[in-house]
């Protein structure tokens, strides 16, 4: 008889085939080091001169970007504790659409000092209640930072657009974010509803043709379709529209049915009531007035031909979310069953066009009239990789824009808050009494790598540059941030570069809040994993929307 071990304590307890880590050494600076390594990845990316990543997902499709939205989005990051800090970005994300980068690169730098913190025997609640003082302290010092008179703002005002907008995008597309922000700005403005605090990011479309260059990249009111008419006609101006959510084709009947021929003319005839129904109704449509038909599936051969009798347009959109869109944009209702459209199912558009765009054919849906419906930004680029990021950068443009219409105060930018907040923060933490003024100390220290990330980003001397902005603060000029273009220090109201108040706000909430939920955890278990396939394989199939 072999003799067994009998498993004791949390062996006895648990399956087997779990892990289980506890204390300081196994646990919290487990999390703390995972965290850091996350951070590492996103901080190099920060800023205007912001290194890309090239991340090949599980698909093998490649990104080559520097929005650590999508980077940590397609890492598929394992570490539990490392999770906490991707999901406060895509928070950020969701919520503002910009600044994913420096929630989490700023959470772990606060991991890092709390990291030091406990090497020096300080316990991890106090840590965290330091913390907390910190966050708070810091929200009261950034609300003391706007600029005054920024907080109304006229959300169609081109210029004072612009001046808000080209931060997050210059962090994208460095350079170019002169001629992206005007791109980006009169899309916005003329999607704008009445009541700003309603605009709906979905309303800016992107569409990437690949060939050419930024400069050839332009706005269309109207959506632009990739992708050819079906019938031969190419072009129509003030149209009424008719939208076929089916096919436009002859159906066949529901109920099988045996027909008993007995000669060639019954033959024929019943060959010409299925030719005479489409024929009635496309000389239905027709006769409304309407011009164009979109069918929302296959186009029949037959209708077909009777829609170049009547000359009609035929476009097919197979996307059910572009089909709505494109309801949207001219204002049609969507029928479902075939049958002659009421007049007030129709919508109009100002012209549709097919149109060929480096070497692309596109169907270009032109509604200039029709107030503020849908509006598309026609990216060029010479790779798609090149587009795709293009595409981030405007998309942090809409969403920085959607986040001016909700709030629309500025703080200076270019790192000059950042050093006025850890400027702020240390001399608080010395009025603080107890073991708090530690982590107030080191949470201020963690403000410095900002500007510290954007001077080496850029390839400065960082710590010449540091102590050069806390002494222009310290004698009182609380703007003065960098100018990564010169490399020098500047007043960043000269040089214009202003971020958004709510994205530093919610990111620097954010960060603390992901930072404070590591620092909790002082126990890890993990059961055994369950076999079988993997939960989170994606069906394939779904288009990009």
């Amino acid at each position: 008889m072999g003799f067994s071990m009998q498993p004791y304590g949390m062996q006895s307890m648990l399956k087997e085939g779990h892990k289980h880590l506890s204390g300081l050494d196994e646990a919290v600076l487990k999390n703390i080091d995972a965290c850091k390594q996350l951070s590492a990845i996103t901080r190099t990316s920060l800023g205007p001169n912001g290194m890309n990543k090239m991340v090949i997902n599980h698909l093998d499709k490649l990104f080559v970007t520097n929005d650590a939205a999508t980077i940590v989005n397609e890492l598929e990051v394992q570490h539990p504790a490392a999770k906490i800090l991707v999901l406060a970005g895509k928070a950020q994300q969701e919520e503002i659409g910009d600044g994913a980068n420096l929630t989490i690169s700023f959470a772990g730098e606060m991991l890092q000092n709390a990291d030091e913190l406990i090497r020096m025997g300080l316990h991890p609640s106090e840590i965290i209640s330091g913390y907390n003082k910190a966050i708070n302290k810091a929200i009261e010092i950034l609300s003391e930072l706007v600029e005054p008179g920024s907080e109304n703002m006229d959300v169609r005002n081109k210029e004072q657009v612009i001046c808000r907008m080209k931060a997050a995008v210059a962090s994208k597309q460095f350079g170019q974010e002169d001629i992206l922000c005007n791109l980006i700005a009169d899309a916005c403005i003329q999607v704008c509803p009445k009541n700003p605090v309603n605009f709906n990011v979905d309303n800016v479309r992107v569409a990437k043709l690949a060939g050419g260059g930024l400069i050839n990249s332009s706005i269309v009111r109207g959506m632009v379709l990739k992708g050819d008419t079906v019938g031969t006609i190419k072009r129509v101006e003030k149209a009424k529209v008719v939208v076929f959510a089916g096919g436009v084709d002859t159906s066949a009947t529901e109920t099988k049915g045996t027909v008993l021929i007995h000669s060639a003319e019954q033959l024929e005839n019943y060959a010409k009531t299925e030719e005479a129904k489409v024929e009635e109704l496309i000389k239905a449509v027709a006769e409304t007035g309407a011009k164009v038909i979109v069918s929302g599936a296959a186009v029949g051969e037959m209708a077909l031909h009777f829609c170049e009798r009547y000359k009609l347009m035929v476009l097919k959109i197979s996307s059910k979310f572009e089909l709505r869109r494109f309801c949207r944009t001219t204002g049609a209702v969507a029928i479902l069953k075939l049958s002659p459209p009421n007049p007030d199912d129709l919508g109009c558009v100002d012209s549709i066009s097919v149109e060929e765009i480096g070497g692309a054919r596109v169907t270009i849906v032109r509604n200039e009239e029709g107030g503020n419906s849908v509006c598309t930004v026609v990216l060029r680029g010479s790779t798609d990789s090149i587009l795709d990021d293009l595409e981030r950068a405007v998309d942090d443009g809409v969403n920085t824009y959607k986040a001016m219409c909700r709030d629309s105060r500025i703080v200076p930018g270019g790192a000059a808050t950042e050093i006025e907040l850890a400027k702020r923060l240390r001399e608080f933490s010395f009025k603080e009494t107890g073991l708090d003024q530690y982590a107030i100390a080191k949470f201020a220290e963690s403000f410095e790598m900002i500007p510290k990330t954007l001077a080496e980003n850029a390839g400065l001397n960082a710590m010449e540059i540091i102590s050069s902005l806390y002494a222009e603060h310290a004698s009182g000029n609380t703007k003065v941030g960098i100018d990564l273009e010169e490399g020098v220090f500047k007043d960043v109201s000269t040089t214009n570069i202003w971020d958004l108040y709510v994205t530093k706000f919610f990111a620097l909430k954010y960060a603390a809040d992901a930072a404070c939920t590591v620092l909790r955890v002082d126990q890890i278990i993990m059961a055994k994993p369950a076999g079988g396939p993997r939960r989170d394989a994606a069906p394939g199939g779904m288009d990009e929307d």
